[in-house]
């Protein structure tokens, strides 16, 4: 039984240029990357979505194993996210975690009580020989989401954050430490070793868009092309492969990612975005405040409003970007092979 229906328009915000039957690819972690996924789930059919979830923030707490993006994904498509912070669990209540501190247990990382049978359940599952795919897809299902949820991999990758004070696992630096130490460079521990799920490989070489959602670039993304030959598959697929800038006006429209840019030398500019991306996408969109910075990419660049703060936001941006990946498509559509013999989620 589903424990909430889906959040989802009633009318959905069609795109008139698209084909019913195309099916797209959204690479995600964070925020503003499950904003974008909602977007796309209203404006697309059932079914044709496909998110492909950052899970290098993955750790083990309390001794489960907590999907933190994978999460944040869920609960947005599931209509049940907390829209303040745009993570965890509408009305949520923090129980445990307030008796988990009287205990002197760790209780820095807030887990809510509605979140916590998430995580007990995922574990559960997990330790009974489930892949972290499979799981995902359970709850996907008790959720009432009708869009396909991928984690990038599943085996265990972790992103290290290598900082002014040293080497901090993804979590520690963004929660523990709130991001205060000076980054210097970020590695993603077990991602060469890895590979993409047949699921999401499958996806991937059978999307007709792909689109790489407004995401940290370098903490929510580059997880997932550094996984296996990742960036190379994507490189060798000709479809319209559109990235939305994270940055506008010189500021992260949610989290660390401009604060990361100016401690790396980088500037804070979706031309670097653009860049970053260069040789996997072959169109980028960016906020008109950064209307100027259009002329500096070398692809094709879409300038619209890229701010998000409801649903008809969310479903415009969507619109845009399929629109924008519709007019890519003669450039970008020819035929390519694949070896790789997929497999079918389990």
């Amino acid at each position: 039984m589903n424990e909430a229906p889906a959040s989802t328009s009633s009318q959905p915000h069609r795109n008139g240029r698209l084909p019913d039957d195309w099916r797209v690819v959204a690479l995600a972690g964070g925020v503003g990357g499950a904003k974008l996924a909602t977007g796309l789930q209203t404006v697309l059919p059932p079914g044709a979505l496909t998110v492909i979830v950052n899970t290098g923030d993955d750790f083990e707490h309390w001794g489960l194993t907590i999907c933190p993006d994978l999460d944040t994904v869920l609960y947005n498509l599931a209509g049940v996210n907390n829209p303040e912070t745009g993570w965890g669990r509408a009305d949520e209540s923090f129980q445990v975690l307030h008796t988990m501190g009287l205990l002197g247990g760790e209780d820095w990382f807030r887990l809510g009580d509605r979140d916590l049978a998430v995580h007990l359940r995922r574990s559960e599952w997990l330790r009974q020989g489930l892949s972290l795919t499979e799981v995902t897809d359970r709850l996907r299902r008790a959720f009432g989401v009708r869009s396909t949820i991928l984690p990038m991999s599943d085996a265990p990758v972790r992103t290290l954050v290598h900082t002014d004070e040293g080497d901090l696992p993804f979590q520690h630096y963004f929660v523990g430490r709130r991001c205060e130490p000076c980054v210097i460079d970020v590695s993603f521990v077990g991602a060469a070793e890895s590979e993409l799920t047949d699921a999401a490989y499958t996806a991937l070489t059978t999307a007709d868009v792909i689109v790489f959602c407004p995401s940290n670039p370098y903490l929510s993304l580059d997880p997932i092309l550094s996984v296996g030959n990742t960036r190379g598959l994507l490189q060798t697929l000709h479809v319209p492969k559109i990235a939305v800038a994270p940055i506008v006006g010189g500021k992260a429209i949610k989290g660390p990612a401009a604060k990361m840019m100016r401690e790396m030398g980088y500037p804070v500019t979706p031309v670097t975005i653009a860049a970053h991306y260069d040789d996997v996408i072959d169109g980028f969109v960016l906020d008109q405040e950064d209307a100027a910075a259009a002329d500096h990419v070398r692809m094709p660049a879409l300038v619209t409003n890229t701010i998000m703060h409801d649903a008809d936001d969310k479903a415009r941006l969507a619109t845009a970007v399929l629109d924008f990946a519709a007019s890519l498509m003669p450039r970008t559509r020819h035929p390519a092979a694949h070896v790789r013999s997929p497999a079918a989620i389990g």
